[in-house]
């Protein structure tokens, strides 16, 4: 007797649809499974034979059954297929009628005593069977997760006996239903606790209004780390679609979802990350940082610190805003819109420039430091600010600034702008860019003259335009004029500073 049954396999963010067959056949007794099967997979025939065992269900030893897990080219990877390997077997030995799994979807480890156990990376199944239009049985603690989806009928069972009672009509299992938490930004903090900093902040909006990636440099304890942990308080809140995108990769790496429901990431690896760490990887691919930060910010501390070989790792998905990892039998692409957030010290003692205390480093040093940041990279930082130490009657002082509320208001109004553009400006092409500025001849001729002066890239002139664009969107122009310009251009002083070194 032949039975299929429906389930799907988790690879990275996609879910391809995979068909169970089971065989049962006269011959020698034995279980034979196939379909490019790792070796969690291949184990379930021990775990489905005891579970059915211990269920009271029979299992049908004296017959050969071949399981094949279709398609044959596509690894199969985990325990999730327990379950669907189980009702298959009750199918073809006659124990389960085979129209009863028409429409459903079934997802599952199971133990010995047929007991449904967790596993990792429900969510981009439930994606992808609501997008098919079926059901889902899930482990019961799997279950707030796949209902996530919208509109899914998910179905959860904590026990494979709970599984048959519902197919037969005995004991239906009602459709599980979440309340998703609120999106809130409390945690993050308020811009209106920073002091002073008044480029800084500046900046920091027209990084969260156009999207644009930010390099903060000062010394020491100058509100670097608190400025970057504020961006996410006064950017958008995610809508649903972008929200399960975030909550899909963090359902692949196993992280909680819960607690992170509906906020922007904000991911701040540590200096000794791999570039393994920030890109993704492993035998089998898994998001990176940049992947855990898509919709969100990556922030990156201590710039310098890193190695040089892992921040030019982050060119390309700066770039093209996905990463694809490739391995000898499979490949995976992984989203990667991330805003990168950065700061860095402007020498190794960190005092290079700061009136409150001496530098010790000596030029050779400072050249060495600065030099790791190579030019393809800092091309690729659209704003770069430096953040002074302020004075002591600044920091003492009880004036308050904007709070993260208020300057969300106005990153709101700016890419409600660029969205009738088609894009934020960050991510322009070069011809709508154009289009979309649409410079007068006399602010061409200018700004040629000034690219001329300070040596820039062409990559650094787009981004210097899209900059100026933020900058008219922000005080609601139609296009940016000389003076969007000009600030544009003293965002890449940094830049130039960097290279002279």
């Amino acid at each position: 007797m032949l039975a299929i049954v429906a389930t799907r396999a988790g690879l990275g963010l996609e879910a391809p649809e995979v068909q169970v067959e089971v065989h049962l056949a006269n011959g020698l007794p034995g279980m034979t499974l196939v379909g490019l099967p790792e070796a969690a997979v291949k184990e379930s025939r021990e775990r489905v034979r005891s579970a059915l065992v211990n269920a009271g269900l029979d299992f049908p030893n004296t017959r050969r059954i071949v399981l094949n897990l279709a398609p044959a080219d596509l690894p199969k990877v985990g325990g999730r297929f327990d379950l669907p390997i189980a009702l298959g077997i009750l199918i073809a030995s006659g124990q389960l009628p085979g129209e009863v799994l028409e429409g459903i979807e079934s997802v599952g480890e199971l133990a010995l005593d047929g007991r449904l156990r967790p596993i990792s990376g429900v969510l981009p199944l439930a994606l992808a069977a609501h997008k098919a239009g079926r059901k889902l049985i899930v482990p019961s603690e799997n279950a707030d997760e796949a209902a996530l989806v919208s509109d899914l009928q998910v179905l959860p069972a904590a026990h494979l006996l709970d599984v048959l009672a519902h197919l037969l009509g005995q004991q239906p299992i009602s459709a599980h239903q979440i309340t998703t938490p609120p999106a809130v930004d409390e945690h993050q903090g308020d811009l209106g606790e920073v002091r002073g900093q008044h480029q800084a902040r500046r900046a920091l909006e027209i990084a969260a209004a156009g999207s644009h990636n930010l390099l903060f440099s000062g010394p020491p304890g100058t509100g670097k780390t608190m400025l970057a942990s504020r961006l996410p308080g006064i950017l958008p809140p995610l809508t649903e679609e972008e929200a399960l995108e975030v909550a899909a990769i963090r359902s692949v790496c196993g992280l909680p979802l819960a607690e992170q429901w509906g906020r922007r990431p904000f991911r701040s690896p540590h200096h000794t990350a791999s570039a393994v760490a920030l890109i993704g990887g492993g035998s089998w691919p898994r998001p990176g940082e940049i992947s855990l930060a898509h919709h969100g910010v990556l922030f990156i501390d201590e710039l310098p610190e890193y190695s040089r070989h892992v921040l030019e790792v982050l060119r390309e998905p700066m770039e093209s805003k996905k990463i694809d990892i490739a391995r000898a039998n499979h490949k995976r692409r992984f989203p990667a819109r991330f805003q990168l957030v950065a700061a860095m010290n402007p020498c190794p003692c960190g005092h290079l420039g700061d009136p409150r205390q001496s530098c010790h480093c000596t030029a050779a040093q400072i050249q060495r430091y600065q030099s790791r940041l190579s030019g393809p990279l800092l091309d690729r930082i659209d704003l770069q600010i430096e953040v002074p130490a302020l004075p002591p009657e600044q920091l003492t002082s009880r004036e308050v600034g904007e709070s993260s509320a208020e300057v969300r208001e106005r990153v709101m109004a700016a890419r409600e702008r660029q969205y009738a553009r088609g894009a934020l400006n960050a991510h322009l092409g070069g011809r709508e860019l154009e289009a979309a500025c649409n410079l007068s001849t006399a602010d061409r001729t200018w700004l040629a003259g000034v690219l001329e002066r300070l040596r820039l890239s062409a990559r650094a002139y787009h981004r210097v335009l899209r900059v100026a664009l933020t900058l008219a969107d922000l005080a609601g122009k139609p296009q940016p004029e000389r003076d969007e310009l000009m600030e544009a251009i003293g965002y890449r002083q940094l830049d130039r500073q960097l290279r002279q070194g």
